[in-house]
């Protein structure tokens, strides 16, 4: 691929699409930005033997117009000595040279605007890979952003889901189980204070019960020893 198809692809690329559909963006905008890269050394590369074999052909020129200035010279010496025939021949000598020149001027043009559109493409592909780089840092950054995100996510769907619930809830039923355990291995040998208390008013109701059942059947003993018999 010439340096130029490779420098109107990238150009004429539209990098969001493509990262788009890419299924690792931030692995391809590196190799994208690598062949920006290498494509502008290419093109710098290739605009400076451009400039340099134009300064070449410049110096040529200016070679040929002085030997034009030499022959035009010895014909007008030539005419002063009226050797009119050397004259015509010096003419014919400025004449071929002129006409080199007049090709030269011709190469230096094209050169100088081949130098220009190198120029205007190696502005246009720093623009490109300017933004390029720019798009690879907010790729960096979202990519960042992104793994975050998703390991929040999945830590949420972990304490909420079904399985979590129910770890939860078979822990809870094992410290149940081991405290009921630990209390048939340890029973209780001395009751709490409220449970002292309780016993108290347990006791009290039982001796008021028991009182009141002697008192009833005192009364009831008493009566029939008042009762004449028939």
């Amino acid at each position: 691929m010439g340096i130029f198809t490779r420098f109107r692809d990238i150009v004429n690329s539209n990098i969001g699409a493509m990262l788009d559909k890419a299924e690792d963006p931030e692995k391809m905008i590196k190799m994208m930005i690598r062949e920006m890269e290498d494509t502008l050394i290419e093109l710098k590369s290739s605009c400076a033997g451009v400039i340099a074999n134009c300064k070449r052909i410049e110096r040529r020129k200016d070679e040929l117009s002085e030997v034009i200035q030499t022959w035009t010279k010895r014909a007008e010496l030539a005419v002063s000595k009226g050797r009119d025939d050397l004259a015509r021949e010096a003419l014919l000598e400025k004449r071929r040279f002129a006409e080199q020149v007049e090709s030269v001027e011709e190469e230096i043009n094209a050169l100088a605007n081949l130098i220009e559109q190198y120029k205007n493409d190696i502005t246009e592909l720093e623009n490109k890979l300017t933004g390029a780089r720019e798009k690879k840092r907010t790729l960096v950054e979202r990519h960042k952003h992104a793994n975050g995100k998703k390991r929040a996510q999945e830590g949420i769907r972990r304490y909420n889901g079904t399985d979590a619930i129910d770890r939860f809830d078979k822990l809870e039923s094992r410290i149940d189980q081991m405290e009921a355990e630990a209390d048939l291995v340890n029973p209780k040998t001395k009751p709490t204070l409220e449970e002292a208390f309780a016993q108290l008013a347990t006791d009290e109701q039982i001796e008021k019960e028991l009182a009141d059942l002697k008192n009833s059947q005192y009364s009831a003993s008493a009566d029939s020893k008042e009762t004449p018999n028939a």
